[in-house]
């Protein structure tokens, strides 16, 4: 078997990645650039190969073109730290094997090198090189998974339901989906089903005649007509009335509709993405969704997590959110401090990514310094303040308090924050119970002779609570 070649600027990356290979007895060959491999690739060539995505010098992507041209069938994984959608759509339409972001699991990679020594052809895709503005962001392993699908659906033209929360992006996916797929250079048309009202969502989505009822006074093209060639978003498809859910099933079964008060059919070529927040496989059991309707919406689902669930991508993208409302306000990016960035990581977000961005224009708007701290929050964040949210901030100070410690050099770190934390915990209780110590032993979870030992061991003042 041929080697797998290890391409990448970080040596220390290199070294991890040999090192496990080297246990798994997979033969490998490492390359500090692309230009490197490539001058190798001359004489030689791999049964994997497994790069970066940026590197001084010819990038990932322009190696993974270079080697998709030579080598149409040899697999290739994408390394990169920057966890964003474009990078893992132009990833997968360079025609990559997987897409593994940083830092990654080890034994993850090694499982995903293992794939592609047993991948022996894989389809052939043109690379798009666009360099447009990531509007969907996320290390989460979760989002990663969108990711993903968003780069396997690059050249498809299959219907697609989007479930998630409100305010979780499923629009954003939608635009992305359509943007990376073979009608990129055609419309997106985008209608919230709910938020219109049963009576007009049919002259919405299909048109009408004019003189199809009262102050129709012109022709009108409806949404499919709008999309013709492009991509029509349903959001909130499971709020559609049962009557339109039969037009609808009826344009996806021999893709032809009406207009109100036409006669005539017209012949329409829409992708149509579906998204709800609703769970339609319920619906459908409780008589509330079509059921055959539901199997022609359900041909690939793809689940958009809320943010509660990528807590880790709260800094990213609230970073993000903060560099656009700077650059669109023409004022200075501001930044969170860490006990407010770990404040906002501990909140549970009921209106998602949509009310953390809100949050961050309001931030944008309304804070006087550069700096926003827990107090710069608005009054409806600072009380909403939960359990969970106290314990982010003081796992927050308690870092910091690591981190100052480390960088003195103290020895028994360990030990010394160990016994402050206890004599913190002993004397607020007994503070609390007004010097009980039985009372403040019950509360901590602890025997009296216990805490009565730890009071004398911690050196804490005794006469002060009886």
């Amino acid at each position: 078997m041929k080697p797998v070649w290890i391409i990448d600027d970080d040596r220390s990356i290199r070294w991890v990645l040999e090192k496990a290979l080297a246990r798994e007895n997979i033969e490998f060959k490492s390359f500090a650039s692309a230009d490197e491999a490539l001058q190798a690739i001359a004489k030689d060539t791999p049964q994997v190969v497994i790069s970066d995505i940026r590197m001084p010098g010819r990038s990932g992507l322009e190696l993974l073109q270079t080697l998709r041209e030579r080598h149409p069938s040899l697999p290739i994984i994408i390394m990169t730290a920057y966890s964003d959608l474009e990078s893992a759509v132009s990833a997968f339409q360079g025609g990559a094997f997987e897409y593994l972001s940083k830092p990654f699991d080890i034994s993850h990679a090694v499982e995903l090198i293992r794939r592609a020594l047993e991948q022996s052809q894989r389809k052939n895709a043109s690379v798009d090189d666009a360099l447009a503005t990531p509007d969907i962001l996320g290390h989460a392993p979760a989002m990663q998974e969108v990711f993903r699908a968003i780069g396997r659906l690059a050249q498809s033209h299959a219907t697609v339901l989007i479930n998630g929360e409100s305010g979780a992006g499923k629009e954003l996916v939608a635009r992305a989906l359509h943007r990376h797929s073979p009608r990129a250079d055609r419309v997106f048309v985008a209608i919230n089903t709910a938020a219109i009202p049963k009576d007009l969502l049919e002259s919405e989505l299909f048109g009408h005649e004019r003189g199809a009822f009262t102050g129709a006074t012109a022709t009108r093209h409806g949404r499919f007509e709008q999309a013709e060639g492009g991509t029509l978003f349903l959001d909130e498809i499971g709020d559609m009335p049962a009557e339109l859910q039969t037009r609808l099933l009826r344009v996806l079964s021999d893709g032809n509709f009406y207009r109100v008060g036409g006669h005539q059919p017209i012949k329409t070529n829409v992708r149509i993405i579906a998204a709800t927040h609703q769970n339609l496989d319920e619906r459908v059991k409780l008589g509330l969704f079509r059921e055959d309707l539901f199997h022609r919406l359900n041909v690939i689902r793809l689940r958009l997590p809320p943010l509660r669930e990528r807590r880790e991508d709260i800094p990213l993208l609230a970073k993000y959110f903060l560099q656009k409302n700077a650059r669109e306000l023409g004022v200075e990016q501001k930044s969170l401090s860490e006990a407010a960035i770990q404040y906002l990581m501990a909140q549970d977000y009921p209106g998602n990514v949509r009310q953390l961005e809100n949050l961050c224009h309001w931030l944008t708007v309304m804070t006087p310094s550069q700096v926003i701290e827990i107090a710069d929050l608005p009054p409806e964040w600072r009380g909403s303040q939960t359990s969970s949210a106290i314990s982010g901030e003081w796992r927050s100070s308690l870092a910091q308090q690591v981190v100052l410690a480390l960088q003195r050099g103290d020895q028994h770190i360990l030990d010394n924050l160990s016994r402050q934390f206890e004599g913190t915990l002993i004397t607020q209780a007994l503070q609390y119970t007004g010097g009980r110590r039985i009372e403040a032993a019950t509360l901590l979870g602890i025997g009296r002779n216990t805490l009565t030992r730890k009071i004398q061991d911690l050196g804490l003042d005794e006469g002060r609570h009886g």
